[in-house]
């Protein structure tokens, strides 16, 4: 009787360590990307694609969309009392943006590599930023900063990814097969 305890006890430590890894592997294997304005306007988004691709990321959901300001504010409130607010929400309406979810080891880190740093004059050669941005604002792409912030930010545009959103921003909407 002692024994068939002990093993019940180790099938469950099993089965709760199984189910730990797998959510602790998938926080670290998803991040949530936009390709912003200032890229899809000169149709630099084929491009910016092809190079997460060609980086080992898996584009596990994508849309095209245009924010309201509304959604936009709702978004970038982390923002909100800083003095490029407005100069944010404004550019970032300004016209249609590709939001996506994208799938590697490590990839909020992989991604923020990728991307380059904010400013694309300070961007390492060869990431997306220097290739593509043009200064702060318009840098052709946002990524998250940490696991928590890219589960929000999936949950804003694809609400049915994450458990439990805090914010929901409505793009399903017949926008989103903008072209």
């Amino acid at each position: 009787m002692k024994k068939l305890f002990i093993i019940l006890i180790a099938i469950t430590i099993i089965g709760m360590t199984t189910k730990l890894i797998k959510i602790f592997s998938i926080k670290n294997d998803l991040t949530f990307a936009i390709i912003k304005p200032d890229a899809v306007l000169v149709k630099n988004d084929d491009r910016i694609i092809d190079m997460i691709k060609q980086h080992g990321f898996k584009i596990t959901h994508m849309k095209k969309i245009k924010l309201t300001k509304k959604e936009a504010e709702t978004f970038y409130t982390v923002h909100k009392n800083k003095p490029f607010f407005c100069k944010l929400i404004t550019f970032v309406t300004s016209g249609p943006i590709i939001v996506m979810v994208l799938k590697k080891e490590n990839a909020v880190q992989n991604w923020r590599k990728l991307m380059g740093a904010t400013d694309p004059k300070k961007a390492k050669p060869g990431t997306i930023r220097q290739l593509f941005g043009t200064n702060i604002t318009s840098n052709a792409v946002h990524g998250s900063d940490a696991w928590q912030t890219a589960q929000q930010e999936i949950s804003q545009f694809f609400p049915n990814l994450i458990a439990n959103p805090k914010q929901t921003i409505n793009t399903n909407k017949q926008r989103n097969n903008i072209q």
